[in-house]
């Protein structure tokens, strides 16, 4: 089964959505050095993750200058698994002995560079700064190459909304999808309709893969 994380909650009337709709992971965007309406502070992220009820996994998600930084941060917030944006294979590799599940994002060009660094690999379309968020879609064609080739879990991220996840998880075939933008009706606000939609979808589409 695909796994459907649904990031950038900001609202506990949106995480109670997300679970609702069935989806498995909840991301929670703290400590990042873009300018995004989806992050929130450690406190607020910290009384999200406890309002997660059982079975739908919290994420920190966040761009960390240190990794003792997020390591700290990662305690403080209570989160079941985090996810690092802009990090190089070794500091990926020093998180991964202190969090419990680490997930780090890269394009798919970077992504073979991280193999055994992390428990999982989300290929997103990254700007500059190694940040995802960007809305765009990359080249589902090379992340499945990804997926057949590598071990880690990768999981599909950039650009992706209830109307073409169905056709990304078909062509693709990944662990998992992540999604922000697509669902949102404002920034940093989620449709509830957009995420059903997009959970129902991801489903489907992994029935036609199967």
């Amino acid at each position: 089964m695909t796994r459907v994380k649904v990031c950038g909650v900001t609202r506990e009337a949106d995480l109670r959505a997300v679970a609702d709709a069935g989806a498995d992971a909840v991301g929670l965007i703290s400590g990042v050095s873009v300018d995004t309406p989806r992050e929130v502070s450690p406190e607020r992220a910290a009384s999200l993750a406890a309002a997660a009820p059982p079975f739908l996994t919290s994420v920190l998600v966040t761009m960390p200058e240190r990794a003792s930084d997020t390591v700290a941060l990662a305690e403080r917030v209570g989160v079941d698994a985090v996810q690092v944006h802009g990090v190089d294979p070794e500091t990926a590799v020093e998180l991964r002995s202190h969090v419990r599940t680490l997930v780090v994002a890269t394009d798919a060009d970077r992504a073979p560079a991280y193999e055994g660094c992390a428990d999982g690999l989300l290929v997103d379309s990254v700007d500059e700064s190694g940040a995802g968020g960007t809305g765009e879609t990359h080249d589902w064609a090379r992340t499945r190459e990804l997926v057949d080739s590598l071990e880690t879990p990768v999981v599909l991220a950039g650009g992706l909304t209830p109307e073409n996840v169905g056709e990304a998880v078909e062509t693709v075939g990944p662990y998992g999808v992540d999604v922000a933008s697509g669902t949102e009706a404002s920034g940093g606000v989620k449709d509830h309709d957009r995420v059903r939609a997009f959970v129902r979808n991801t489903r489907r589409g992994a029935e036609v893969a199967l």
